[in-house]
């Protein structure tokens, strides 16, 4: 059986943050985003991080990408 990925993604002005990680992984990213956010020389800031964060813990809060456009 494959491993699923999964695809965290935020656009910020000029800076893009993408995040692949499984679900073994999501502990790891989250303390990965607060390193981020507490490094002042990465445009994410403690609410992205908040917001990004909410998303690895409840994925099925995130908008499907198929209801944003008629497929």
């Amino acid at each position: 059986m494959a491993q699923e990925l999964n695809v965290l993604a935020l656009i910020k002005g000029d800076e893009r943050f993408i995040f692949v990680y499984d679900d073994d992984s999501r502990d790891a990213l989250i303390e990965e985003l607060r390193n981020k956010a507490a490094d002042p020389a990465v445009a994410l800031n403690w609410f992205d991080a908040a917001v990004l964060t909410e998303r690895v813990r409840n994925p099925q809060l995130a908008p499907n990408p198929t209801e944003l456009y008629d497929l």
